[in-house]
């Protein structure tokens, strides 16, 4: 099937060995999460970007709880807690004072990686790092302009004439995706606002730098955010001001900062804040869109390729990643021959769910925090500045923002499941980072051996039978975990390198086992 028109003199590519099995187009933190999750379990990668060189800047300065996980298990977490800052907390003032704090937590969700206030271009940077070690690297300045694919692979074109082939294309190239673009793939969707300014200032800010702060204006919010520069004092802020009246005539960084300036004392109500300079100024407006398909064939979109939404919740990233992560595992199986390619259809079944939602839920944070009609005024002053005060409240939205609910138990991987619940995970949800042991009698945590592999866990001495299943189906790559259960039940769990719950039965049901592998690495579909 011919993806675009323009690649008539490419000969028939049928039968030529490729050049890597998946050529990753993009180097933002989507596309380097797959590069790395891919390479962990196998599979030869190429990562291009059109871009000349990795970014020093970047809108993204939150990583949520499920994000950190994602590069915990990638082993790209390096030192980004020791650098970032953890204790994340958002202030909301009216009239000039406090009204809401908002801390983002665990909530019980067993995790061992707290959200993070860091840059993504800091993040970039580590999965660079991971990648490198991993053995692969990125081609900057090379931009893909033309691909086709067939039955057996796809060939892409580069910038410079050269021809790349690959048995897969993953678009991990942002909102204005050349790979989506070129697979035909809509991207409906509306503009939501007027333009935002954004800028990284050195500033005297006398507010705490333990989180954010936001001042809702009739006119429109302001907000600021800590951020960490290595080597420098602490006054690096990055500020986001709705500016509907004025934004459209801001272009330069100098008129973007004055802007700001202006609007500083007009928003906060202070006059005691300093902007002394920015390191980095933008200006934006906030679109929903989101992809009418996942995959096109040999063709997949990840990340902003896929869906694009509001800013504000911080969602960016964390989506993006567990889009990497969620494909990874799948299309790993798809190359080595362990499953059909069919399997491949569960990425959108799982992901694009969750998508939708945030898309929901960031739209109408968005329409609430800039709407200037008197209902919005009133419904953010005498509506929802009570709800938010409310613990439970804000519990609820530090949890939604982490990501680590974020189940597949309606997928259609998580057919056919015969327990209830009783207290344990069911098929499709997250599992938490457990306490485990390796078969030596080391202690280890369950998201450290996940990532490169599944993790098989039982109770010590069960599960011979389950893991030669398990292996024979998936690979070598299913690590024997034991772990206790708390429920008095000696039971089994299956877990996929994604964290999420494959499988879980008793201790005499292995071919119960090898038949859902089998049903699911294999299902009875059309790729």
């Amino acid at each position: 099937m011919l993806v675009s028109g323009a690649l008539g003199a490419v000969v028939d590519m049928v039968d030529a060995v490729p050049d890597t099995d998946v050529l990753v187009v993009g180097a933002g933190p989507a596309g380097l999460a797959l590069a790395c999750a891919l390479r962990l379990q196998g599979v030869s990668v190429r990562v291009v970007d059109a871009a000349p060189g990795p970014a020093s800047t970047s809108r993204a300065n939150i990583l949520h709880a499920r994000g950190a996980e994602v590069l915990d298990r990638l082993g790209a977490l390096g030192e980004l807690p020791e650098r970032a800052l953890t204790a994340l907390t958002v202030t909301q003032y009216l009239d000039g004072r406090s009204a809401i704090t908002v801390r983002f937590g665990d909530h019980g969700l067993g995790t061992a990686r707290p959200a993070l206030y860091v840059s993504q271009a800091d993040i970039e940077a580590e999965l660079r790092r991971r990648l490198h070690e991993l053995g692969a690297g990125i081609d900057w300045g090379t931009a893909l302009v033309d691909a086709a694919q067939d039955g057996h692979g796809v060939t892409g074109v580069l910038d410079d004439g050269r021809t790349v082939r690959c048995r897969w294309l993953a678009g991990c190239d942002g909102s204005h995706s050349t790979v989506r673009k070129l697979a035909g793939i809509g991207f409906p969707g509306v503009r939501l606002t007027e333009p935002f300014l954004l800028a990284d200032v050195h500033a005297d800010m006398p507010v705490d730098r333990a989180g954010g702060h936001g001042w809702p204006h009739r006119d429109g919010p302001f907000f600021a955010v800590p951020m960490r520069e290595v080597g420098r004092a602490h006054d690096l802020w990055r500020f986001m001001v709705y500016d509907p009246a004025g934004g459209d005539s801001v272009q330069g960084e100098q008129e973007v900062l004055e802007r700001i300036r202006r609007l500083v004392p007009e928003r906060t109500g202070r006059t005691d804040i300093r902007i002394e300079h920015a390191v980095w100024t933008s200006v934006f407006r906030v679109h929903r869109r989101l992809a009418d398909t996942y995959r096109r064939g040999r063709v997949l979109l990840v990340g902003d390729a896929a869906h694009i939404h509001s800013p504000l919740g911080g969602q960016g990233m964390v989506t993006g990643m567990g889009d990497a992560e969620n494909l990874a595992w799948k299309l790993a199986l798809v190359v080595r021959g362990l499953s059909a390619d069919a399997l491949l259809d569960t990425y959108e079944a799982e992901r694009r769910p969750l998508a939708t939602g945030v898309l929901a839920r960031t739209t109408t944070a968005t329409r609430l925090q800039v709407g200037d009609t008197p209902l919005m005024r009133f419904l953010r002053r005498r509506v929802l500045v009570p709800l938010a005060a409310m613990p439970s409240v804000q519990r609820r939205a530090s949890r939604l923002a982490s990501q680590l609910w974020v189940t597949y138990r309606n997928g259609p991987l998580a057919r056919g499941t015969r327990y209830r619940s009783g207290g344990r995970p069911r098929q499709g949800d997250r599992v938490p980072d457990l306490p485990c042991t390796r078969p030596d009698g080391t202690r280890t945590r369950l998201h450290a051996e996940l990532g490169a592999q599944w993790a098989l866990l039982a109770p010590a001495g069960d599960g011979a039978d389950h893991l030669t299943e398990a292996r024979g189906r998936l690979g070598d790559a299913v690590a024997a975990l034991d772990f206790e259960t708390r429920h008095g039940r000696r039971e089994l769990w299956l877990v996929r390198p994604d964290a999420h719950l494959a499988w879980r039965g008793g201790r005499t049901e292995a071919s119960r086992l090898a038949r859902w592998l089998d049903e699911s690495m294999h299902p009875n579909r059309s790729g």
